[in-house]
Formats: structure tokens, C-alpha cells, sequence
């Protein structure tokens, strides 16, 4: 018994290591820009991240102090836990399986629509309360400021890699037909009716193209790269829970039979 119940605490220490990873993963989310703006995932993954680890300390000491119900308990929370950390990681590759960048002629950087993206993504920028709330976030930011900085030249920022946040809401679509001045800064539109988001371009440093939906699609493609980034290292950390779990389950089975063993040898079966 003393054996197993030791493995168990072994376990259940490693269970609380691969903790780490998840609250990391929630953390490194809440501290990025666009998703500090948009604040849907980072909280769950936190959540999950210390209710795993609050579980496998639980079991720990349930293991080393040799206490049934306290691994009784592991066991059952622990198995809740991965099927809700397996249902996240599912939940986010389908929610981030569609949207992509158009490349646009003579331009390094990609261009994206809204339409692109999942329906369950494109609910959380459409409504107008919503998006009023994370504009004003976004524009608070200096992303669009150190476009300015960077790039000079039309050609330079013509073949620059911008991120798809700055691609959607420093600069107008180029289908519009606008002539560079500088990154932030666009004049003389050839063709304004081509899309809304041509209207919707102002010069004005607090405006730019916040309220265009190629804003909105910029923002969900970061938080696509982000969260399918996140997904991997929560799909790693999930698979490693199981086989962590697994071998629990089978230590606790053990030590459970070594028990009546010994209970069968000193006669009190």
C-alpha cells in the first residue's frame, strides 16, 4: 500500500507541474493587446489551469497521506477536468478552423474579411456595444503609431509583413484605391464605393479604420495565430493529463488490491 499510495503522490506531482502550462498559456493570452481587448478565452484557460492544479494537489496529499477520499475525490474531479480541458481544445480548433489573409497585388502584407471567419468569432466584434468597447481599447494602443516609425516609404511598407491587427485597422483596404502618405495616412481614393470600409477610412489618428470590418477580421485573424498557438500547448498538456490519469487510476486500483490482500492475510477477511 505504502508503495502505490507513494506512486500516486508521485503522480499526482507531475499532474500538478502540467498545471504550469495551462495558467501560462491564460496568462501569455491575457497579457497580449487583442486579447486583453476582446477578454473570451484567457479567464477560462486560468480557470481550468488552477482547478487542475488545486485537484492534483489534492491528490497528492491524498496519496502520501494515505487518504481514500481525498483520492476518490482526485479521481473524479480530475476526470471532469480533462473532458472540460478536451472539450476546449476541440471548441477552439473549430471556432478557429476558418478565416485567412487575401493577398492583394503588390503587397507583402495579407488583407482579411470578415466573412471569412466562424460565425461564434464573428458574434463576438458584430454587435455595436460589443465593438464599441474593444475599439476604444484597440485605439488606445500604439500599433498604428510604430507603422509611422517603421516605415517611411511606400515601397517599404508596400513588402513589410504588418500583423493582421495593423493590416485591418491602420490602414485603408487597398481595393479602395488610396494613395500613400505615410502607414496612417492615406489620400485621394479611386474607387470609394469597391467596399463600406472605404467610407468608413478617416485620417484622423483616433479613427483610422477602427470602425471598418476589415478591423474586425484583422482582429480575429491575431486571435486566431494566438489561440490555435494556445491550443497547442493545451492539446500537449491535455494528452499528458490522460496518460498521467491513467496510470493513477491504475496505481489506486493497485493499492486498493494490495489492501485486501493484506486484510485477507491477517485473517479479517
Amino acid at each position: 500500500m505504502a508503495l502505490s499510495s507513494n506512486v500516486i503522490g508521485a503522480i499526482n506531482f507531475v499532474a500538478m507541474l502540467l498545471s504550469i502550462p495551462v495558467i501560462g498559456a491564460g496568462i501569455w493570452l491575457a497579457m497580449e493587446p487583442d486579447n486583453s481587448c476582446v477578454k473570451i478565452l484567457q479567464w477560462p484557460v486560468i480557470i481550468l489551469g488552477v482547478l487542475i492544479l488545486i485537484v492534483a494537489l489534492a491528490g497528492f496529499v491524498g496519496g502520501f497521506w494515505r487518504i481514500p477520499w481525498l483520492l476518490i475525490f482526485y479521481l473524479i474531479a480530475m476526470l471532469i477536468l480533462i473532458i472540460l480541458l478536451a472539450c476546449l481544445v476541440v471548441f477552439i480548433y473549430m471556432v478557429t478552423v476558418r478565416g485567412s489573409g487575401h493577398l492583394e497585388p503588390s503587397r507583402a502584407y495579407l488583407e482579411y474579411r470578415l466573412d471569412d471567419f466562424s460565425g461564434w468569432l464573428r458574434r463576438r466584434v458584430q454587435s455595436s456595444y460589443k465593438w464599441d468597447r474593444i475599439r476604444g481599447c484597440l485605439s488606445s494602443t500604439n500599433m498604428c503609431a510604430e507603422l509611422n516609425q517603421s516605415y517611411r516609404m511606400a515601397q517599404d511598407f508596400f513588402n513589410a509583413h504588418i500583423t493582421p491587427l495593423q493590416s485591418g485597422c491602420c490602414k485603408p483596404p487597398t481595393l479602395c484605391g488610396y494613395t500613400f502618405v505615410n502607414p496612417t495616412y492615406w489620400i485621394s481614393p479611386i474607387n470609394n464605393a469597391a467596399d463600406m470600409d472605404c467610407l468608413q477610412w478617416n485620417n484622423d489618428q483616433t479613427q483610422l479604420c477602427y470602425g471598418c470590418d476589415s478591423c474586425k477580421a484583422g482582429l480575429l485573424a491575431n486571435l486566431k495565430g494566438e489561440w490555435r498557438r494556445a491550443d497547442i500547448i493545451l492539446m500537449v498538456t491535455l494528452v499528458a493529463l490522460i496518460c498521467v490519469y491513467l496510470i493513477g487510476c491504475c496505481a489506486f486500483r493497485n493499492a486498493k488490491t494490495e489492501d485486501l490482500f493484506r486484510k485477507y492475510k491477517q485473517g479479517y477477511t
